[in-house]
């Protein structure tokens, strides 16, 4: 793996992190997005990315396909305790595919985009969204990257 994540530079703290979480993935341990934080992590298979967000299960046999890894906000993991915190985790990662498949089944581009954008700014805030590659948005949602770049200088211009 190199040490940028689909066009992003990474610090050396956030490969060691990655690598970590990919080995964990890899070896198909089970971890839960801390529920208690804004955090996520974006997971990269090779025809899509999905985002798993606070309180979603990451590992197990979901994510046997992860080729790389990008952490959003400060993201923190943590081991299920209980076969109820297992199960509740399960059930938000669901949510969160969900929620996903939704944004996608708009059949128009730039208005997946821009659903996508404005989750991540509320999600999260927008200097987190701003630094996210296009390519993750796209991938995301089903579009182009050039798509996703289109949403976000029409978006500059409009708040200038």
């Amino acid at each position: 793996m190199s040490n940028t994540v689909f066009h992003r530079q990474v610090t050396p703290e956030e490969k060691q992190q990655i690598d970590e979480i990919l080995q964990h993935l890899h070896q198909q341990k089970l971890l839960v997005i801390n529920p208690r934080r804004k955090n996520g992590l974006i997971l990269y298979k090779p025809y899509h990315a999905e985002f798993a967000g606070p309180g979603a299960a990451i590992g197990s046999n979901f994510d046997q396909d992860v080729i790389d890894v990008l952490p959003v906000g400060k993201l923190s993991l943590t081991e299920p305790r209980t076969s109820q915190e297992r199960i509740n985790s399960y059930l938000i990662r669901r949510q969160w595919v969900k929620l996903a498949k939704q944004i996608s089944d708009n059949t128009v581009a730039q208005q997946r985009d821009q659903v996508i954008l404005n989750q991540f700014e509320h999600w999260f805030d927008l200097e987190t969204a701003s630094v996210l590659p296009d390519e993750t948005f796209a991938l995301l949602v089903g579009v182009l990257p050039q798509t996703m770049r289109k949403v976000r200088t029409q978006n500059e211009l409009l708040s200038q």
